[in-house]
């Protein structure tokens, strides 16, 4: 396998991903897992794409993620090892595709509007 890097996002997150065989190694930004994740919910996120293939500790990832928070990051690792489990072996496809691991979320922040304290919130009114 080439060592190939793949790109995922979700909101502001930008995650560069090196899957490669191994035995099951994760590191986000040099840390491994665990340290980085301290919720359980956003570990379970990163190794999805694993489980839903049962491919749970045969690859090394390698992860560099920037931006957002801890969610959009561990939602934009889990798109990128997506990708590259494809890119192994075209047959995780159609076991990826369907459960919506292939998938760009495209939801972003609405913009703030002028006039307005937020996007959508406005300032109270007052008859008098």
């Amino acid at each position: 396998m080439t060592e190939t890097i793949y790109l995922g996002r979700r909101k502001t997150s930008v995650a560069r991903v090196i899957v490669r065989s191994g035995s099951g190694v994760v590191t986000v930004n040099g840390r491994p897992l665990e340290q980085f994740f301290n919720q359980q919910v956003n570990r379970d996120d990163v190794n999805f794409p694993f489980a839903t293939t049962q491919t749970l500790g045969q690859y090394d990832v390698r992860a560099n993620v920037m931006g957002g928070g801890t969610t959009g990051q561990a939602q934009a690792i889990r798109l990128a090892i997506s990708k590259a489990l494809v890119d192994v072996n075209p047959e995780y496809r159609t076991m990826l595709k369907p459960v919506g691991l292939l998938t760009r979320d495209p939801r972003m922040v609405e913009r703030k509007k002028y006039g307005r304290p937020k996007a959508r919130k406005r300032f109270q009114f007052s008859k008098r």
